[in-house]
């Protein structure tokens, strides 16, 4: 068996912390490297951050008139 010990800085975690049905949540993502880094670790640690998209409404288009329209014909 294969475990991954990680130790994260809980104020760091503090920062990806995103909401769910009224709970609160941190995702992360635990990945073994290709090659150990230079203080011999297999491990990393990935977070996950969830970005809030506002719904966006596009403009209402705007419709010349038929005066408007017509105000350069010369006859």
């Amino acid at each position: 068996m294969s475990i991954a010990k990680c130790t994260v800085k809980v104020s760091e975690m503090m920062k990806f912390i995103h909401e769910y049905e009224g709970e609160d949540y941190i995702t992360f993502e635990v990945a073994k490297m290709q090659n150990p880094d230079k203080f011999g670790r297999d491990y990393t640690v990935y977070c996950t951050t969830r970005e809030e998209v506002e719904d966006e409404k596009p403009a209402p288009k705007k419709r010349k008139s038929k005066k408007a329209e017509n105000a350069d014909i010369p006859f």
